[in-house]
């Protein structure tokens, strides 16, 4: 016996894909976010299990693990296999999200690359300059790499913290430069902190890497060939010496992204449609290779690996390497320590103002034409939540430190962490304190922040996509019957595609004096829709209008 629903009850008001929106940008943001407290929880064990059982902590993680194959082996101790192992996988969803930001995210018009390439080079380069200047003269200056690198997990969940009303471009304007930040930290991995480097394995590495290229250009699909040549070539980094987390970047750089072809979907659904009329396992195998070949590389290999990397791998690499043993004499050492101290300053000093810094004299030297996608709160907010650096910062403290000298690194990367978590909401906090006008200046950099629709939107009325709360609301008029809002679509699709953060509405205008039908045509999705409004609106189709970003 089956359920008869009236049509008000399965329509309401917003079609099925307004209300399930999931753009990849999006999706990635959520799971960085949501994997920060994994993180934290992580991090928290491992300084608890090394305070109250020093001993284990160390047996454990210094546990020997020989891999063998024929005459050739690969041994290392369980920290260096989530060091160097593990973490290429992480690196590999970083060189994905890169990918997918160069060819359907933010970076996609070059021109865009200017400020976060300048304002992640300008958060590095100021505290590395700090930290060198603080450790001038004596060893530890080596370890200057370990003051550069933002954690994007950490940092998203922090800003999500401080201050929960910012928009999305915010968030997106931490990502892109917090993209410059990982593949530089990566290039001062392989380049500084490799030592012994054997040349025969990395140029074996390097060719197969050049293979791995040869065989995306060729357009082969089968994951197994990726696979083999990606196990060859971290063998053989690993056997040269340099980090072979570099492995995974390339790959992920090498998995171009890319809307779904109609062409694709037409094949995908002729599949389905075959299997639907014949159901057996050869069909149901067709069909789902089509729907697999139908997304692009990229989109596919972020959805089997972003969710394992940030909620086992990342927090796994945090319980390996973020336990410390506390104690009052070692805080008071490690606090007039250069390591900790230029650290610690490098992160909650040089961080903000050096992303600040490289973004105004972007902004200055293009007269305006470049300039931050946010206010400059929101600049000197974010760029100061930059300064937590976990994750690369202790990989690369692994690489250059040993003993005290790693311990006092990790206190540095962990009180830096939390003075930047504590003055980011400051940041926000006094932001929010300012006048309506300047605060919206102040977070989104401009103060014209609200043009009023002739018509508000009305959810009984309009057709909806997007979530309400976005900074920017489109509203089209349209006919179906007129072509000019036929070649509009694909304008219109790629523009949700690439911004999630966009409230679409779309409202019919049917022009009966050119188009005899387009009356009849704008009621039958009303009628479905249990309602009885004829479509009509005295406002001009060409006035398409947008909403900037509101703030309460």
């Amino acid at each position: 016996m089956t359920e008869s629903r009236s049509p008000a009850a399965v329509f309401t008001g917003s079609t099925a894909w307004a209300r399930n929106l999931r753009t990849p940008l999006r999706q990635f943001l959520r799971t960085e976010t949501g994997s920060a407290a994994v993180l934290l929880g992580a991090t928290v064990i491992a300084l608890g299990w090394a305070n109250i059982s020093t001993s284990s902590y160390r047996a454990v993680w210094a546990t020997k693990l020989t891999v063998s194959l024929g005459g050739a082996s690969l041994s290392a101790d369980l920290r260096g296999w989530v060091n160097s192992g593990l973490m290429t996988l992480f690196f590999l969803v970083v060189g994905l999200e890169a990918r997918r930001e160069f060819d359907m995210g933010e970076l996609r018009q070059r021109r865009r690359l200017t400020l976060p390439v300048a304002a992640g080079l300008g958060g590095m380069l100021l505290p590395v300059a700090i930290y060198l200047a603080i450790n001038a003269g004596q060893p530890s200056a080596s370890g200057w790499g370990a003051s550069m690198s933002t954690d994007t997990a950490f940092a998203l969940g922090a800003l999500a913290l401080v201050s929960r009303r910012l928009p999305d471009r915010a968030r997106t304007y931490l990502l892109t430069f917090a993209v410059v930040d990982d593949l530089t930290a990566l290039l001062v991995i392989a380049f500084a902190y490799s030592s012994k480097v054997r040349l025969m394995p990395l140029l074996i590495g390097i060719a197969i890497l050049i293979l791995v290229a040869v065989v995306r250009v060729r357009a082969i699909r089968y994951g197994a060939v990726y696979l083999l040549l990606g196990l060859a070539a971290w063998g053989a980094f690993f056997s040269s010496g340099v980090d072979p987390v570099v492995v995974g970047l390339v790959m992920g750089l090498l998995a171009y992204a890319s809307p779904a072809a109609r062409s694709d979907l037409e094949l995908a659904t002729d599949a389905f449609r075959l299997f639907r009329e014949q159901p057996t396992p050869e069909l149901a195998q067709s069909a789902r290779e089509g729907v697999r070949t139908a997304l692009s590389p990229n989109d596919r290999l972020q959805q089997l690996f972003h969710p394992w990397t940030s909620f086992l791998i990342v927090p796994l690499f945090a319980l390996s390497n973020a336990g410390v043993e506390i104690s009052g004499p070692f805080l008071a050492r490690a606090f007039t320590s250069p390591i900790t101290l230029g650290i610690l300053a490098g992160y909650v000093l040089g961080k903000p103002a050096g992303t600040a810094a490289a973004v105004w004299l972007i902004s200055k030297l293009s007269r305006g034409k470049i300039s931050p996608p946010v206010g400059w709160a929101t600049v000197i907010g974010v760029g100061t939540i930059a300064g937590i650096g976990f994750t690369v910062s202790l990989l690369i403290a692994s690489l250059a430190f040993h003993g005290p000298e790693l311990a006092e690194a990790k206190v540095g990367v962990l009180s830096a962490g939390i003075c930047a978590a504590l003055l980011g909401w400051g940041v926000f906090r006094v932001t929010n304190l300012l006048p309506k006008g300047t605060r919206l200046r102040a977070l989104l950099g401009t103060s014209q922040v609200i043009i009023d629709l002739a018509v508000p939107v009305d959810p009984e009325r309009d057709h909806l996509r997007g979530p309400e709360e976005a900074p920017v609301t489109v509203v089209e008029y349209g006919d179906f019957e007129c072509p000019y809002c036929g070649q509009a679509e694909p304008a219109v699709r790629a523009l949700l595609a690439d911004y999630g953060d966009i409230h679409y509405v779309w409202r019919h205008l049917p022009l009966t004096d050119v188009h005899p039908h387009a009356q009849r045509a704008a009621e039958v999705p009303r009628r479905r829709a249990g309602r009885g409004r004829s479509g009509r609106c005295t406002i001009c189709c060409s006035s398409t209008r947008t909403r900037s970003p509101r703030v309460t």
